[in-house]
């Protein structure tokens, strides 16, 4: 649906193009908190993202006006009058967990997109709230760089992910265990579809609060995932299972595509449209290893590469055990039972669309086996290789800084297999990205030294220069991804 836009004031510019919401109220107060945003000595403007701000009608705003609303948080006319707290549970490293919620952020406001997608102002590093746990509720400065360089990354490659609207620095000092005190503190604003996750059910679930189980179920599949709206209550619990199996399977799928560990899957960090989102300890992978993790705290490997598809199932497990009370269990446990056919063809799938390579359907599975048997044995640097096969090029094999390794029997079935498959619609091995001899990156060290200089001597250049090669880079990988066989959109449903 395409609604008419509000215009709203903010000092002598209107804000013409913007739709105001605030259609996460209506489920009342017992799904959020109502709280304050804390108050911060200085708002000094660090990075604002115009292309998503335009999505919602927002790229207008002036410096000093985009500071009033997202360091300020002076709220929009038509959305939210004050923030939400939202309320969730969770199983954090497989033990549950009922003191969680939103303890360092809240929902600031919501708005349509010009299509109609109801989009969340979400917020981090925002103070403290009635779920902090004893926490300060803020963020540092390098959390904030380090949320912003892994969602214009993820945006590139393929990823459904929030998006990094905003980040300003806010002139306190931070105190942490894991980074050098005292830190700089920051707040972040991020776009996002949805912040409603497997653990907002889970509490619910949790109190016996089955008649809100199923308002919430409603209000998902009305604002959404309408395609598993129904009108049989048991039958829309289980349609709305399926909807989240697709697009979790989805999302786990274009991770694994782009060599990316989130970290930490704890179901509090899962949400209903499949979004990836809220991003801490994450990593990309040097080189094809399923047991490589990014968070330090993950003794066990739980959150490894490898893992990530069977910690994605076991969430939708939590979110089926939160639906049983309203829902059929056995249509809930058949619907589960869908997870591993439909992630194995999305890895198919996004594993050929990061190459630029179209099949017909079911001839591209061999070949990504032999694809990850050859990078798993040659540990060869993962990106080099995903860059290199781009549009199956052999000029491109020959001069990359890889070519002995693709001249070795090791890569022999990749090759035979490889040179088979069409260019994928959209596919430019010209772009000027294609054209380097090596990908742009993101691995932690890379990620260091983009924040080196901010921390040394407040040089943002690096970081500014990084993330127009990230722009660059999505912009030669966007045809391939929107222009394939499916959409973006229509591979998430």
């Amino acid at each position: 649906m395409s609604l008419p836009p509000v215009p709203c004031r903010q000092g002598d510019r209107a804000i013409a193009a913007f739709r105001p919401s605030a259609i996460h109220a209506e489920l009342g107060p017992d799904f959020f908190d109502v709280v304050e945003p804390a108050r911060f000595p200085e708002h000094v403007l660090r990075y604002r993202n115009d292309r998503a701000a335009a999505t919602i009608g927002l790229e207008g705003l002036s410096d000093e006006d985009w500071i009033a609303r997202f360091g300020r948080f002076e709220p929009f006319e038509g959305s939210l009058p004050e923030p939400l707290a939202l309320r969730y549970h969770g199983h954090q490293f497989d033990i549950y967990n009922p003191d969680l919620g939103d303890g360092r952020g809240f929902l600031y406001a919501q708005a349509f997109d010009a299509g109609g997608r109801l989009l969340d102002l979400g917020t981090k590093g925002s103070g403290q709230t009635p779920w902090s746990r004893g926490g300060d509720g803020r963020l540092t400065l390098k959390g904030g760089v380090r949320e912003v360089l892994a969602t214009s990354m993820l945006e590139a490659l393929g990823v459904d992910t929030s998006k990094s609207l905003s980040l300003i620095e806010t002139g306190q000092s931070l105190f942490r265990a894991d980074e050098p005190s005292p830190a700089r503190a920051s707040v972040l604003v991020r776009l996002s579809h949805s912040h409603i996750r497997i653990g907002s059910f889970q509490r619910l679930a949790h109190h016996r609060q089955h008649e809100a189980i199923a308002r919430l179920v409603r209000h998902c599949t009305t604002h959404y995932l309408p395609d598993a709206r129904r009108d049989d209550p048991e039958a829309e619990a289980t349609a709305f299972l399926v909807e989240v199996i697709q697009r979790v399977a989805e999302t786990g799928a274009r991770w694994i595509s782009a060599g990316f560990v989130h970290g930490v899957l704890n179901s509090d960090n899962i949400n209903i449209t499949g979004e990836s989102f809220d991003y801490g300890p994450w990593r990309f992978l040097p080189v094809y290893d399923p047991g490589f993790t990014a968070a330090y705290f993950d003794g066990t490997g739980l959150y490894a590469f490898g893992r990530q598809p069977d910690a994605l199932a076991e969430n939708l497990v939590r979110l089926a055990e939160a639906l049983a009370p309203i829902g059929d269990p056995g249509s809930l446990e058949a619907a589960l039972n869908t997870f591993w056919p439909e992630f194995q063809a999305r890895l198919e799938r996004a594993m050929l669309d990061r190459l630029g390579l179209e099949a017909e359907k079911n001839s591209g599975l061999d070949f990504v086996t032999d694809l990850l048997r050859f990078l798993g044995a040659s540990q060869a640097p993962f990106e080099q290789v995903m860059f290199d096969l781009f549009a199956a090029r052999p000029e491109r094999l020959d001069r990359s800084p890889l070519a002995a390794l693709y001249g070795a029997p090791d890569f022999a079935p990749v090759r035979e297999k490889l040179f088979d498959f069409a260019v994928a619609p959209g596919a430019d091995p010209e772009h000027a990205y294609f054209r380097r001899d090596r990908p742009r990156g993101m691995l932690i060290d890379e990620m260091e030294a983009l924040w080196a200089p901010i921390a040394e001597s407040d040089d943002w250049w690096p970081l500014h220069q990084a993330l127009a090669e990230i722009a660059e880079m999505g912009a030669a990988y966007a045809p391939v991804f929107a222009g394939g066989p499916q959409s973006a959109e229509q591979r998430r449903s």
